[in-house]
């Protein structure tokens, strides 16, 4: 393991402790709403503090850009860290363990390291540029599949900003019409990171912030898969509008997705 990935791991165990530890009393988790579906919790912010801490300490020169707290360090910096120190946080105060830690380290804008840590069941995705991805120190490769009736797509609901349901409807409706099923389980991390080791053949999702993607897109493109956003091209971490999957399957999620979308 390089010593940068080394340091976010040590930071995400740390802040996954604490998470596991929090869970045990959910009801004593102080949580506040910043728009209509969009929580926070007093766990979100220990979590972004343990992990701004050991970064901070480590690389005081890079920027870090983290849910929670913002952009902190000089906007000039050449190493920019994007973090979401809980993706998922509607499920973890539900009690639904399908939440994670989600750090991805960009150099001159371009994405060079990911980390996704789920500590419930303490697995950990790692990527980094050029040199393949990896769950729980196996390689992992997106999935083979060819015929779309034969796929599972995942996605996500618009639930916060939901000026693009009807669209995201019509979408899914084709959608379910023609693979083998659709799965929404709440964290857009670990739905990247299920692509990515070939358990959905694809993915798509509507307005999702770059704390929620960079470290997952960068995991299914290590492992062989592609990222656009819904006009097939590159903006997706600006836009957060998202589709991965398969170099077979994207091109005919793209083919779905075009009729609804200018």
């Amino acid at each position: 393991m390089n010593p940068i990935l080394n340091t976010a791991l040590k930071a995400a165990r740390k802040a996954g402790d604490m998470m596991i530890r929090a869970s045990r009393n959910l009801d004593a988790v102080k949580t506040d709403s910043k728009a209509f579906n969009d929580f926070v919790s007093d766990v979100d912010r220990t979590a972004e503090a343990i992990l701004v801490d050991a970064l901070k300490e480590a690389y005081p020169h890079h920027k870090i850009t983290a849910e929670e707290g913002g952009s902190q360090g000089k906007s000039t910096a050449e190493y920019e860290w994007i973090i979401d120190p809980l993706d998922g946080t509607t499920n973890y105060l539900h009690g639904h363990p399908q939440y994670a830690i989600s750090m991805a380290l960009l150099h001159k804008g371009v994405l060079q390291e990911a980390l996704v840590y789920a500590p419930e069941r303490n697995d950990l995705y790692m990527a980094s540029r050029g040199k393949g991805a990896l769950l729980n120190d196996r390689r992992i490769r997106v999935s083979s599949r060819i015929e779309l009736n034969r796929c599972l797509i995942g996605t996500g609901f618009p639930v916060v900003d939901q000026s693009m349901m009807d669209t995201y409807l019509a979408i899914l409706k084709d959608f379910l019409a023609k693979t083998a099923g659709g799965r929404r389980e709440g964290s857009a991390a670990l739905d990247l990171c299920a692509v990515a080791c070939g358990r959905l053949d694809g993915f798509f999702e509507f307005n999702l912030k770059p704390w929620d993607i960079a470290a997952g897109a960068l995991l299914v493109q290590e492992a062989g898969g592609i990222v656009t956003d819904m006009q097939g091209n590159e903006s997706w971490l600006e836009s957060g509008d998202i589709v991965a999957g398969n170099p077979k399957v994207l091109g005919q999620m793209l083919q779905i997705i075009a009729p609804h979308v200018k």
